[in-house]
């Protein structure tokens, strides 16, 4: 199998609630992307995991000038240089993306992560992109199987999708490769809007595949399918073999873990 020839433009979503969130206020910043694991900040961490892939070519951060850009010299030198480029978030996420997007070719394949996966490595990086270039999807996410996140982390709780197949953890890492990948993105934006309205939410991504993830019945290739009906694209999944790729640092609990990772990969 030939490697990908496609190289990536990467969006790091790096907005949060400021000092009023529990990371932030732990550690002390103005906001959760500045929390430093292992001594750097988390979101220069992503920029460095990014910047070493093979497959990346331009790198956007959509966050707060305010809270997060004018707070650190070395993030202004990166965009002085235009080493990355900055964009100013959106109100959500799903709109902080589809800007982004907005501003890129439609024909250039998009990774989009977080700022706050603090263990997130070249190898991730270049295994994701890889594996998704090759895959015939539309939209594809990283997933990592909950067993191989729980024996690597058994007193990590983790947020995981029980499927009748195995478990499944998300990885913050998706992958928009055709034009046809922008309408993932206006689907997320709709049931962004319609959080607060369950019934909503479920008849957007359908009765029969909730009612099935309920039972215990639904497996990932079904309810990939069922998600790629409702989006009106090709979704699919990249397994990931990193249960790295599945710690994003939420909770201080989080934080603590990836100090804990990073010092006994030293």
């Amino acid at each position: 199998m030939n490697p990908p020839t496609a190289h990536f433009s990467a969006i790091i979503l790096a907005a949060d609630r400021g000092p009023a969130d529990p990371v932030a206020r732990a550690a002390g910043t103005p906001c959760k992307a500045l929390t430093p694991v292992a001594g750097r900040a988390m979101v220069l961490r992503v920029v460095d995991a990014l910047m070493e892939s093979s497959l990346v070519d331009r790198i956007m951060v959509s966050g707060s000038r305010e809270s997060l850009l004018e707070q650190d010299p070395e993030l202004v030198r990166l965009v002085e240089t235009e080493r990355i480029h900055w964009v100013e978030n959106a109100p959500s996420p799903s709109q902080s993306v589809l800007a982004s997007l907005r501003s890129l070719p439609d024909e250039e394949p998009v990774l989009v992560t977080t700022a706050d996966h603090a263990l997130l490595n070249r190898v991730m990086v270049d295994h994701f992109c890889t594996e998704a270039a090759l895959s015939n999807y539309d939209v594809v996410a990283g997933l990592a199987p909950y067993s191989l996140v729980a024996r690597a982390f058994p007193e990590s709780r983790r947020t995981v999708t029980k499927l009748s197949d195995g478990g499944v953890c998300g990885c913050n890492l998706f992958a928009f490769l055709t034009p046809r990948a922008r309408r993932a993105a206006e689907f997320w934006r709709r049931v962004e809007q319609q959080r607060k309205n369950p019934l909503k939410v479920v008849k957007a991504v359908g009765w029969i595949a909730v009612l099935r993830y309920l039972m215990g019945r639904l497996t990932l290739a079904e309810g990939l399918a069922r998600l790629s009906r409702a989006m009106g694209v090709e979704a699919g999944a990249v397994l990931m073999p990193f249960a790295e790729a599945a710690v994003d640092v939420d909770k201080v609990e989080d934080w603590e873990l990836a100090e804990s990772v990073l010092s006994n990969r030293k």
